[in-house]
């Protein structure tokens, strides 16, 4: 009896290192560690689009789907790769708590040592818990997300632990992977990106990630639309803010490691770099929620920004294709919603009463 034919497998996803890595500036010492980052999905929105006003098309980018639940974790492979195939022991990084969570859990998986410095009281439950579960060593100090970063930046200076802040140059080739994936799926770049600003470094990735692309592929350039937080948003003020203050804990930052950089991919992209209240922020993550895709407040900032944009008139959306990226999943920072959440209501178990409770 002949075998049955048996269905082609469909080839394994293996990570951004694997998929990309050879269009990545990586040293040859790297050795991959991964948790199968990557490969998020493009999920189209059209009734948020109506909503909007527009006839066009809008995707969210959801990176909340990688490990660890935010886009850190394709610029962490990377520079953790880098770090272990160097012969690194530790590595260190200050965070306002997605970075905390992505370099502890690729410490972990490599066998490395782990610390991070945190903000005192500025980090949400879900980051710190992420970190603390992880393994990771977690300090906290009395000052601002600048004030770690520019620690962590003397100590990695003074002693060999790698520094994994997006000050590294192999997060930002990790992260630029998502412009690729971008591509990739709908065929060229879209016309518009919507993203959060904060350290910076996604921006800055986004676009060196689009022009290595328009230059393999020819696949064009989007124009770029990047957001800050009213109270934090250094780049749209002209200058650093010495107590940045956001309920977008991730963006919370006043002095923007790549800002210089930042500022540059929306000059030359044809974009522009906006700021957005935290009301509209809170109400734009209502919004994506309403479609089933939760968000931690600063992931809903870059859609904030486009409505804000839409609503002065200043953007015509009309036939435009528009990816928004929403950076971190929902359960990183779930302290406004529950804050806010009422009690269920308590029924005693009868049908009766259910039916009055629901059907009126």
């Amino acid at each position: 009896m002949q075998p049955m034919n048996q269905p082609n497998q469909p080839t394994p996803y293996l990570g951004v290192l694997h998929r990309y890595g050879h269009l990545l500036d990586l040293p040859a010492h790297t050795r991959p560690v991964t948790l199968l980052e990557g490969d998020t999905r493009l999920i189209p929105v059209p009734r948020l689009a109506e909503e909007l006003g527009g006839d066009f098309e809008l995707y969210v980018k959801f990176e909340g789907l990688n490990p660890t639940g935010s886009f850190k974790d394709r610029g962490m492979t990377a520079a953790v790769s880098e770090a272990l195939g160097r012969g690194a022991k530790a590595v260190i990084c200050a965070s306002t708590g997605n970075t905390a969570a992505s370099a502890a859990a690729y410490a972990a998986r490599s066998g490395l040592k782990a610390v991070v410095l945190i903000p005192q009281g500025k980090v949400a439950a879900g980051k710190l818990a992420g970190a603390v579960a992880y393994g990771a060593q977690v300090v906290q100090i009395e000052g601002s997300f600048d004030d770690a970063l520019a620690m962590v930046v003397e100590i990695s200076n003074k002693h060999p632990i790698a520094l994994v802040n997006s000050i590294n140059p192999y997060r930002i080739e990790g992260q630029k992977t998502a412009a690729f994936e971008i591509c990739d799926t709908l065929g060229s770049a879209p016309d518009w990106l919507c993203l959060p600003v904060g350290n910076a470094g996604n921006i800055t990735a986004y676009w060196a990630g689009f022009r290595q692309y328009e230059r393999l592929h020819g696949t064009g350039l989007p124009h770029i639309l990047g957001v800050q937080a009213a109270g934090s948003a250094p780049l749209v003020l002209g200058h650093p803010v010495e107590h940045p203050e956001t309920v977008a804990t991730a963006i919370r930052i006043g002095k923007p490691a790549r800002g210089e950089q930042a500022l540059q991919a929306a000059e030359e992209s044809g974009g522009r770099i906006i700021a957005v209240s935290d009301e509209e922020i809170l109400a734009m993550q209502k919004r994506l929620a309403g479609e089933g895709i939760w968000v931690e407040p600063a992931s809903a900032a870059g859609l904030a920004g486009l409505a804000h944009e839409i609503a002065a008139g200043i953007f015509k959306p009309q036939g435009k294709r528009i990816v928004a990226v929403c950076t971190g999943h929902g359960l990183k920072d779930p302290d406004i919603i529950t804050r806010a959440m009422p009690l269920p209501e308590a029924l005693p178990p009868r049908l009766e009463v259910l039916e009055e409770v629901i059907l009126g």
